[in-house]
Order: structure tokens, then sequence, then C-alpha cells
């Protein structure tokens, strides 16, 4: 051990109250730091598609010379509904969106009435195939509609069901039901199967436990899957086109009219394709953060 020299002054002991204290101010400064680039990349994805859509809503709520003029307004000032009146009552509006509603609505009842059986089997039970059925359902959306659309209108035609509004909501549903069953099938997984014994070990049969246990945890994501399977069927356009004539939804009446119509009436569009769909995530909003809830446990 070396000597001190005489006049060096003694090094003060190490503080470790003084360095956890520091480390502990270090692990704060970086989760705060991840809270906040957490919080910014939310931000950003949510200005990123929450802009156009407000966008969108200022120019339907502008006067039509607000919505040529340039710059455009941030808000609609003065307020209006010129635009929107315009566009509702140019031809064939208010028709086509009813065509819309009803296509999307049974679009979606079909698509939900096949795809929970069709998904609780695919979970639960284990059998021959059951993954080349998947792979199958899977491998539908890989078929562009345009490959099959001459065959398609030739098959509508000969069984009378061309340019009917049935028979767009039946291809709506079977476009729709692949995405649906996957979607369902991952829901019952994720729903204990030990619950579904408890209770068929307490009387229930398979039947009753299915309704009464596994149905309920199962509704948010079924709502989940009714949400894409409606927003989907209202916003496809394609089939509406090849398999209508007189009876066009709504974006395929927009569509045969973009071309000949003004930015009032595209902004409006635009506008009011946006409504049904915003007031269908509204009312289902609750069983979302319910899905996302038991996903994350």
């Amino acid at each position: 051990m070396s000597e001190r020299t005489l006049g060096e002054p003694l090094s003060p002991p190490v503080n470790r109250t003084t360095a956890m204290a520091a480390g502990r101010r270090r692990a704060l400064l970086k989760y705060r730091l991840r809270r906040v680039g957490t919080y910014a990349v939310a931000i950003i994805l949510a200005l990123w598609i929450l802009a156009p859509i407000w966008m969108i809503a200022t120019m339907a709520f502008s006067t039509p010379e607000d919505v040529r003029a340039f710059p455009k307004h941030f808000v609609p000032i003065p307020l209006s509904t010129q635009t929107l009146e315009f566009f509702i009552q140019s031809d064939g509006i208010l028709s086509s969106t009813l065509n819309s509603l009803i296509v999307a609505i049974l679009a979606l009842i079909l698509s939900t009435l096949l795809a929970v059986p069709a998904g609780y089997a695919l979970s639960r039970f284990l059998f021959r195939g059951r993954d080349t059925i998947r792979l199958s359902i899977l491998s539908v959306r890989a078929f562009p509609i345009v490959v099959l659309a001459v065959p398609l209108a030739v098959v509508f035609i000969q069984l009378g069901m061309f340019d009917k509004v049935h028979s767009l909501a039946m291809m709506h549903a079977a476009l729709t039901l692949p995405t649906t069953i996957l979607v369902v099938a991952s829901v019952f997984t994720s729903v204990p199967y030990e619950l579904e014994e408890a209770a068929q070990i307490f009387g229930c049969t398979r039947m009753q436990a299915f309704r009464h246990v596994v149905l309920p945890l199962a509704l948010p994501g079924i709502a989940a899957a009714a949400i894409l399977t409606f927003v989907l069927s209202w916003n496809e356009v394609f089939a509406s086109i090849l398999l209508t004539i007189t009876n066009r939804t709504l974006p395929a009446q927009i569509l045969y009219s973009l071309d000949k119509s003004g930015d009032p009436f595209k902004f409006a569009g635009g506008f009011f394709m946006l409504i049904p769909s915003l007031i269908f995530i509204f009312f289902i909003r609750r069983y979302l953060f319910n899905m996302w809830g038991q996903l994350s446990k």
C-alpha cells in the first residue's frame, strides 16, 4: 500500500446511496422518454388518419365557392350545408345510399351467421384437413374479383340474379367471409376451453355452454368482425359496378358521376361515405375496447 504524501487530502468514500439515486433518475428519465416517444408516435398516427377526415368534413360543410377557393379553410367559416344539399339532391344518390345500406346489412348478417359456427369449429375441433381448410379459406382472397368478373356476370345473368340488391349482398358476403371466419376463429381460440368444460361438468350441453359461456366472451371479437364486414361491403365498388346497372350502390354511383362532377360533389361524397361507418363504429366501440382488453391479458 502506497503511503500518503504529506498534505494530500483523503479521498472521499463512494456514496452508494447517491449512486443508486442517480441510477434511479436515469431509469426514470429513460422511461419518461419512451413514454413521450410512444405518445408522439400515437399522435402522429392519429393526425395522419384524422387530418384527411377533418379536411373532407370541412369542405363538406363549406359553401361551394369556398370549396373551389384556394387556399382551403381549416374550419368551415361560414358553416353551410349547401355542398351536402347539392350532393344529396343529385340524381341517384338517395336510392344508391339505400341500396348500400341494405347490401351492407345483409352482407353483415350473412357473413356473421356463417362465420360464427365455422370459426368455432376451426378453433375447437381437431380433424383431418383442418389446416388445409384454413389455407383454402385464406386462398379465396388471393383471387381478385377482376379474374372472376366475366364468369360471375354470366352466372348471375343465367340465374336471373343480375342487377339485384340481394345478389350483390351475397357477393359481398362471399368476399368478406374468409376474413371474417379467420377473425372469429382467432377470437374463439382466445376463450379458454376450461370454461366450456366447467359449464358441461355443471350440466350444460355443448350448445348451452357455447350460448351461455363462450358466445358472451367472444361477442366483442364478433362485433369487430361485423364492423370489418360492414366497412368492406360499404366501400366495395368493383362488384357493384360489375353486377348492377340500375341498382347501384353509393360507391358505384359516385364513381360513375366522378368524371363529370366538380370538387363540391367529390368532397360531399367522401364525407357522405364516411358517415355510416363512423356511426356504426361509435355504437360498437365498447365491444372493441373489451376485445383489446381481453387480448392484452
